[in-house]
């Protein structure tokens, strides 16, 4: 079986006619590139092609090792190496043909060989010195051809040059420089988290919600009012306040915002229960649990935040007023940071059990069932 052996050298310094046939002309051609340029990549691809005819011959092929090639002219360059394969594969009228190339353009120039011959295999040369920016290339390639990683990568970074120069006109460059940090960093965080993915879907999650009457998607949306209203309380009380201290803050923070977000994380769960014993004959215990949990959540945060603020002195000691019951009564004493921690921990643990037991009556499970879950 006639076997031809191809490599493509489009612009050899050396060769004057092509195409070059016969494993002599070829070590002829390797010796006089490699004197011209020892650094010239196509000295390895026409070894290759050596090498694989030798291995070929061994195998018991009858190979015909040849090298085609052109100008500089790339139109005029391709149409030459396809009258020269043509030319080939007329004299020697080959059974297949390996070709044996050196670069991603040489390779390029395959289809037109194999619309002349059957083409086998495609070795590429990759000089080891070189592999690894010949693969970054290839990655590269690879990385441009896909559309979803363009638009991930190439225009956010497109777009922070375009904003940077703009905004090194009308602020410092730190400031620049930290807008363009923090916009990558929003980017990334958006990205990773998934929220693009999840956006995605509102639309029709909302109207899928409209549409089959869900109580959830009104509860929601009275949960994300309560949550802006927590922020807006929880920022108006920090506002006046001159401490450095972020951890006072913090707490401060917390302290006025733990109620409205309690109660919106209450309005949710309670939504999402009313759902669930709308479209199905029983319910999961996980949300009967929810809102006990929400509500226990909060009496512990807002606890632990109210403890730190008066050891602070930023408030006073809380005072139980005076009050009178007939039988009993009671006088008014002020009550410590640490008995009121500690009394705000056990109404939390004390509303985690009831919210338990609930759950186990609703589900029809006995309680060491839910704990153990």
């Amino acid at each position: 079986m006639t076997t031809l052996v191809v490599c493509i050298d489009r612009n050899s310094p050396v060769a004057d006619e092509y195409p070059v046939v016969g494993r002599h002309a070829v070590e002829s051609m390797i010796t006089e590139t490699g004197v011209e340029d020892p650094e010239d990549s196509r000295v390895n691809c026409l070894l290759e092609g050596i090498r694989v005819a030798a291995d070929l011959e061994a195998s018991g092929d009858d190979p015909v090792v040849a090298v085609v090639g052109g100008g500089s002219d790339a139109v005029g360059s391709d149409r030459k190496i396809a009258t020269q394969t043509e030319s080939l594969v007329a004299e020697y009228d080959p059974d297949s043909a390996v070709v044996v190339v050196d670069s991603a353009e040489d390779e390029r120039l395959v289809p037109i060989i194999e619309s002349r011959v059957r083409v086998d295999a495609v070795d590429r040369v990759v000089v080891r010195q070189a592999r690894d920016i010949e693969s970054t290339y290839y990655l590269l390639k690879q990385f441009l051809a896909d559309e979803e990683l363009r638009k991930t990568v190439l225009v956010p970074i497109g777009l922070a040059m375009l904003a940077f120069p703009l905004l090194l006109i009308v602020l410092d460059s730190t400031i620049a420089v930290g807008t363009i940090a923090a916009a990558f960093g929003v980017f990334l965080i958006y990205k990773g988290l998934g929220i693009d993915t999840y956006l995605s879907r509102l639309p029709s999650q909302t109207r899928e919600a409209l549409y089959s009457g869900q109580v959830s998607l009104v509860t929601y949306v009275v949960a994300a009012g309560l949550s802006v209203v927590g922020m807006f309380a929880g920022a108006l009380e920090i506002s006046p306040i001159d401490s450095t201290s972020p951890f006072l803050l913090a707490n401060r923070f917390l302290f006025e915002s733990v109620p409205w977000l309690t109660a919106a994380a209450l309005a949710a769960s309670l939504g999402r229960l009313l759902d669930e014993l709308l479209e199905r004959e029983g319910v999961r215990s996980a949300y009967v649990n929810l809102p006990f949990g929400a509500v226990a959540v909060g009496l512990v945060v807002r606890g632990f935040s109210a403890y730190f603020l008066e050891r602070a002195s930023v408030f006073g000691p809380f005072r139980v007023p005076p009050m009178d019951f007939g039988v009993v009564e009671i006088n008014g004493f002020a009550m410590e940071a640490g008995t009121r921690l500690a009394l705000f921990i056990l109404a939390g643990i004390l509303i985690s059990l009831v919210g338990v037991r609930v759950a186990a009556y609703v589900s029809k499970t006995d309680i060491e069932q839910e704990l153990a879950e």
